[in-house]
């Protein structure tokens, strides 16, 4: 900051000096933060093979360097959870523990979420959401080359026959961040790349 020999002085060179801040902070471009992308569905619809290759493909055409999150390993890893279902066989994770875990990494963008469940997750953290449909059929046909249980696979397939995920994230955030995709074949995948680079394109958002 400048030192004036007079006060008049002072008020000159400080007024140019603020005003030849403010013009270099506008022509001089500022780092864009990349955004926090959702991929979510029911398991078994193929959210964390899509989220590695939209990862990869948007280092390969766009030269940006995401980061990849699987929420469900990040829990069990970091043991953010209390309680064990011993009936599906599956932690019943903690959304405080979970959200703390996630903050300063959300905050950070560039990353890319896969996980079952959204409603948990800070709306104003995410900036697209993509839910993944798979028709019941090739469903059951996925879970049960996991080794699911029976009781394990109907559950899911109720959940996506009676649309809780779908409802879950339209309750959770707005209409204009979310894109619903088929994920049936695997066609499905390449084409659903294309159309969520497109759309992180078009809302100016990479």
């Amino acid at each position: 900051i400048p030192n004036p020999q007079s006060p008049m002085k002072f008020n000159f060179i400080y007024i140019f000096y603020l005003l030849t801040i403010k013009i270099l902070l506008y022509f001089i471009p500022m780092e864009k933060k990349l955004p926090n992308i959702l991929i979510t569905g029911t398991p078994g619809v193929g959210k964390t093979s899509f989220s590695v290759l939209l990862q990869e493909k948007l280092k390969e055409l766009k030269g940006l360097d995401f980061k990849n999150i699987n929420i469900g390993k990040l829990i069990n890893e970091k043991k953010l959870y209390k309680q064990w279902n011993k009936e599906f066989d599956v932690s019943e994770f903690d959304e405080d523990m979970v959200n703390d875990e996630l903050e300063p990494i959300l905050n950070e963008g560039g990353n890319i979420l896969d996980f079952h469940s959204s409603s948990f997750l800070p709306e104003k953290a995410i900036n697209l959401v993509v839910l993944l449909r798979c028709n019941n059929t090739e469903l059951y046909d996925r879970l049960k080359a996991r080794g699911y249980s029976d009781k394990k696979i109907t559950e899911n397939i109720d959940c996506e026959i009676m649309e809780v995920t779908s409802e879950e994230v339209k309750d959770s955030y707005k209409e204009d961040i979310i894109v619903e995709l088929k994920s049936e074949k695997i066609e499905d995948m390449e084409i659903n790349l294309d159309k969520v680079i497109n759309i992180l394109e078009n809302k100016n958002l990479i």
